[in-house]
């Protein structure tokens, strides 16, 4: 069974997968303009000005925002990108920018289509995303592609972002004498308070947690990059080198083709900011706004924090503290890095997978219920609540390589649907680009923090 799962996850993920996702923001930048790149200061002032509630919707666009990241800046932004640079090299480090800069164009995109799309459930509440988009924007013909999509979210979120992350909390903890039943218990509850409150709780908790512990984290690794400043611009020069030419082989590392720089940089950029796999838009969608651009501009933003500063903040500590060839990888690379140049620098990384498992688990338990909502209506909603906190400790005690195998693959197979509707769609992101930025163009009576 695993090494059937195995090898579907290898196409699932193959070549084919990461030039679908890299070539439909590649386009989607060149078709907006390259909006994203130039917008960009105006997008910062829309989120801080999105601090209140702009229209209808759930919960204000910063929460949204919030709630997105809260899902999005998790275990990958440290084990992650660890990863991506003890398999391909410094050089990883580099594609990682490069799909997040056309990743923001996917990622504006579809928080541009999620806002147009989205519909009020029976209980006056929010829902939208790319099940949405694909059967309001595609037409009715297109409805089985938006169940499909909704069918492998509500399973994925149960594996890569409810049980597998419980797990990973449980076998941190574990090496500090902390049994893993106690784990998934505490984790049980604190969870449960905050989810079944539904999404204003989770909105909240997201706004309050979400910007402490990312500030936290990259204030840690400003600190180590200070300490080694007069090795950041050796560094700069070994990550963009190493992009191009490779990475030679030194200590325990075994060295790194350009291929494995490109496959393994584009792959965990995607993993960390999610950029065109459907799940951010499902938040978005519950933003109080009349305006989809302008919650499109705030949903680029997530793309930027995650990879172009959390990540970047990683990856420039590894490179600098020279720990790449001491043969560790993932979260333990990460701590070492950290604790090499800081006393007790290793705890920021075990606190960090802990903070940023957690909120994956409550960010991802809204998108689970949306697709779950689309599938079986809001009756489904309590069931699914129940069931997502009761995993939780399943989840901590559990071997879950398989389910991280089989979650890792419906992840992929939730990305396709998306894809598709974006790429079928991307005219009406056009125009309604066109048509908002024409009616705000500087003294044309353009909303605060809406011109340039």
């Amino acid at each position: 069974m695993e090494a059937l799962v195995t090898t579907i996850n290898g196409y699932a993920w193959g070549p084919g997968m990461l030039v679908l996702l890299l070539g439909t923001g590649i386009f989607l930048t060149f078709g907006l303009g390259f909006l994203t790149l130039r917008r960009l200061p105006q997008a910062f002032r829309l989120l801080l000005t999105g601090l209140n509630s702009q229209g209808e919707g759930d919960i204000a666009p910063f929460r949204a925002l919030m709630t997105s990241l809260s899902a999005t800046i998790g275990t990958g932004n440290i084990a992650g990108v660890a990863t991506a640079i003890t398999l391909g090299g410094p050089g990883a480090l580099f594609w990682m920018w490069i799909t997040a800069l056309f990743g923001m164009a996917t990622k504006y995109a579809e928080g541009v289509l999620a806002v147009r799309y989205r519909e009020r459930d029976e209980l006056g509440g929010y829902s939208g995303g790319p099940m949405y988009y694909i059967r309001n924007g595609l037409g009715p013909r297109w409805a089985w592609l938006a169940t499909a999509f909704a069918l492998f979210g509500a399973m994925a979120g149960f594996g890569l972002a409810n049980t597998v992350q419980s797990n990973s909390v449980a076998q941190v903890l574990i090496d500090i004498g902390i049994p893993w039943q106690a784990t998934g218990v505490v984790l049980m509850v604190l969870v449960g308070t905050v989810i079944l409150g539904g999404i204003q709780r989770i909105a909240v908790t997201a706004s309050a947690v979400v910007p402490v512990m990312a500030l936290a984290y990259v204030l840690m690794s400003v600190i180590v990059i200070g300490l080694n400043i007069e090795r950041v611009p050796a560094a700069f020069v070994t990550i963009i080198s190493a992009a191009f030419n490779g990475a030679s082989a030194a200590g325990g590392f075994a060295g790194a083709t350009v291929w494995a720089a490109i496959r393994f940089g584009v792959a965990r950029g995607i993993f960390s900011n999610e950029a065109g796999l459907g799940s951010a838009p499902i938040a978005h969608a519950a933003a109080q706004t009349n305006e989809p651009v302008e919650q499109g501009m705030i949903a680029m933003l997530g793309t930027f924090i995650d990879t172009l500063v959390v990540c970047t903040m990683t990856g420039l500590v590894i490179v600098l503290t020279g720990v790449l060839d001491s043969g560790q990888s993932g979260a333990s690379l990460t701590a070492m890095a950290f604790g090499s140049a800081l006393p007790g620098g290793e705890w920021v990384v075990t606190l960090g997978v802990v903070v940023f498992a957690v909120t994956t688990m409550i960010g991802w338990s809204f998108y689970g219920e949306r697709c779950v909502v689309y599938l079986f209506g809001v009756r489904a909603i309590m069931p699914f609540r129940v069931l997502w906190v009761l995993a939780i400790p399943v989840g901590a005690g559990l071997n879950m390589g398989i389910v991280w195998l089989i979650a890792d693959t419906l992840n992929a197979f939730m990305a396709i649907p998306n894809l598709v509707a974006l790429l079928l769609l991307s005219p009406v992101v056009f125009t309604l680009s066109k048509e908002y930025f024409e009616r705000h163009k500087p003294n044309q009576g353009a909303p605060a923090g809406a011109t340039e």
